[in-house]
This record gives structure tokens, C-alpha cells and sequence, in this order.
């Protein structure tokens, strides 16, 4: 059974992207910082009949994002689709002017180091199979600096710059890499079927090749 592992897995995208990878069969694999709202969520889905465990991880914390990873593979099977998509912590939408170094270093190890950390954890399995998708989920400012967001403004485009290194390297070894960057808050986008909208795009980004990013409504048509 093919599995996602979704980091950042949570009541709103992360479990409809969960519900529309278990309508194809997969496995999925929710990962965050809070055990019990991730078993909540697990047997939630697990009652739709979607196959779904909780690994509790810090992306903050290297070993414990990995060990997540690791549990989830051997638990669920291959990670072949991996989605990094953490909600970032409210003091890295400050302004630059109240944003000390120590801050911008956190917000890179969240958004950049983590994810190489979690890329380092699964790719190997997805080179040796041929096959594989990494999905990176940002706001508006991957693309478009805003001062008032400066964290993000910061780490977003490092986590940017990565995932496309990737999606250069791997492209020729069956292993898709791509980035879905969603201007502003989903219920504030007016999507058509709201967030449903939004994993059927992030399926998408995995079932067929494309470019690196892809954005889910125009920039200016949205905020963050």
C-alpha cells in the first residue's frame, strides 16, 4: 500500500489532503507535535475506512521528525509521497523590524531544515524504488517579501530554493518534487469546493509531472 506522510497534519488541509490520498488507496501517515489530537484525527479517518496513524514530531527537532518518519515506514510502508506543509508559529509573521536574528535562525530550522531532514529520511527509499513525490505547501511570501511577515519572508524562500534544487536533481529519476503556494487563508480564497479544492490540487501536483511550483490562486488575488 502506497503511503503519505503529512507533516504539519492537522483537522483542516491536512486531513482532507489525508481524505483524498485515501480515496487512491494510500496509507496515510499524520505527523505533529500533539500525540493525542493526531490519534483523534487517525481514528477519525480510520472510521471512513482510510487506513491512518499519528507519529508524534517536532519539526524543530531533527531526531524526532526522523524517528516519525522512520516508525511511520515501517508501520505503514514506503513513504512515497511526503508533504511539508507545518503551519508556522504566529512570531514569524512580525515585522522585520522586531525580528531579531535568533528568530529568523528559528524560522529556517522550521521551514528549511526541517524539510531537509525529512527529505534526508525518505529518499533514500524513493531512489531506490525509482518513484515518489515531495510536496512543499507555502504562502504568499515564497514568492513576494512582505515586512510585516518577516519570518516567513526569510525562510520561505530558502525552503523555496531547496525544494527546486531537488525537483532539478530528481527529475529524471521518477522522484516529482513541487511547490503549491496558497496566498492567504484557505476559507478566505473563495474556492469553489473550499478546501477540498485545495488537496485535489495537491494530488494532482503528485499524479502528474509539471513544474516546480504551482500557485493556487494569483498572487495579488491573495494575502500570505
Amino acid at each position: 500500500m502506497p503511503t503519505i506522510a503529512i507533516a504539519g497534519a492537522g483537522p483542516g488541509l491536512g486531513a482532507a489532503v489525508a481524505r483524498r490520498f485515501g480515496r487512491e488507496g494510500f496509507a496515510v501517515a499524520l505527523i505533529s507535535r500533539d500525540q493525542a489530537k493526531l490519534d483523534g484525527l487517525a481514528q477519525e479517518l480510520t472510521s471512513e475506512g482510510i487506513t491512518a496513524r499519528g507519529f508524534a514530531a517536532d519539526v524543530l527537532e531533527p531526531a524526532q521528525l526522523s524517528a516519525a518518519l522512520e516508525a511511520a515506514a515501517a508501520e505503514l510502508g514506503r513513504i512515497t509521497v511526503l508533504q511539508y506543509s507545518p503551519l508556522p508559529f504566529r512570531s514569524f509573521l512580525k515585522p522585520v523590524l522586531e525580528t531579531p536574528p535568533e528568530l529568523a535562525l528559528e524560522a529556517l530550522q522550521f521551514s528549511l531544515f526541517g524539510l531537509m531532514h525529512a527529505v534526508g529520511s525518505v529518499l533514500p527509499a524513493m531512489r531506490e524504488a525509482g518513484s515518489g513525490s515531495i510536496v512543499l505547501i507555502n504562502g504568499g511570501t515564497s514568492v513576494k517579501a512582505r515586512a510585516d511577515f518577516a519570518g516567513t519572508s526569510i525562510a520561505f524562500p530558502a525552503e523555496s530554493a531547496y525544494g527546486e534544487m531537488l525537483h532539478d536533481a530528481l527529475e529524471d529519476e521518477g522522484i516529482r518534487v513541487a511547490q503549491l503556494v496558497i496566498p492567504g487563508g484557505i476559507p478566505k480564497l473563495n474556492l469553489p469546493n473550499g478546501i477540498d479544492d485545495v488537496a485535489e490540487r495537491i494530488w494532482s501536483l503528485h499524479a502528474a509531472p509539471g513544474p516546480f511550483r504551482e500557485m493556487l490562486i494569483p498572487l495579488e488575488e491573495g494575502r500570505e
